[in-house]
């Protein structure tokens, strides 16, 4: 059998590695409390910029309905981008992890080339996937779709009321 000719650093079970080690893309696997903190301080942050656009846009004492719905709504988006950003780069590997044939590059061109796993590192490859990323993107799915659903109510509150 002929040794992988795949770029260790394009190779999908260190591009796996390189994810679960760094300090952004690990967030999915940290208990529920501590992922929780960590999408609370980017929707932190994300006040800081929504409640004055929102204050500007609608004065929090005379129409504080309006007030209210707008910077909730603009307190979502910086969490939205950090959890589709975690959820693209994890789909990502999942991918590459589940592969029979992985593309990469031997040069800074792209150059097309393709490889076949060998069936032990395929196998071994499909099992990190389904049971190493495959929880993480369904606690992504279910964290993205909690704020989709905010998203929903917030829209349908303002539609009802507004």
């Amino acid at each position: 059998m002929s040794p992988c000719p795949v770029p260790t650093e394009q190779q999908p079970l260190n591009e796996y590695e390189a994810l679960r080690d760094s300090w952004f893309y690990r967030w999915p696997s940290l208990d529920w409390w501590t992922y929780g903190q960590r999408l609370g301080w980017v929707a932190g942050v994300g006040a800081l910029v929504a409640v004055p656009v929102a204050a500007a846009s609608f004065e929090p004492h005379s129409q504080p309905l309006k007030f209210t719905l707008v910077a909730g709504a603009g307190v979502g988006v910086l969490p939205g981008l950090f959890l589709l950003q975690l959820y693209l780069g994890w789909r990502y590997v999942r991918h590459r992890l589940a592969s029979q044939v992985i593309v990469y590059e031997e040069s800074g061109w792209y150059d097309g080339q393709t490889w076949e796993k060998p069936p032990t590192v395929l196998l071994q490859e499909q099992l990190v996937s389904v049971y190493q990323v495959e929880p993480l993107l369904r606690r992504l799915r279910r964290t993205l779709a909690g704020l989709g659903l905010m998203y929903v109510a917030v829209g349908l509150l303002g539609w009802l009321c507004l």
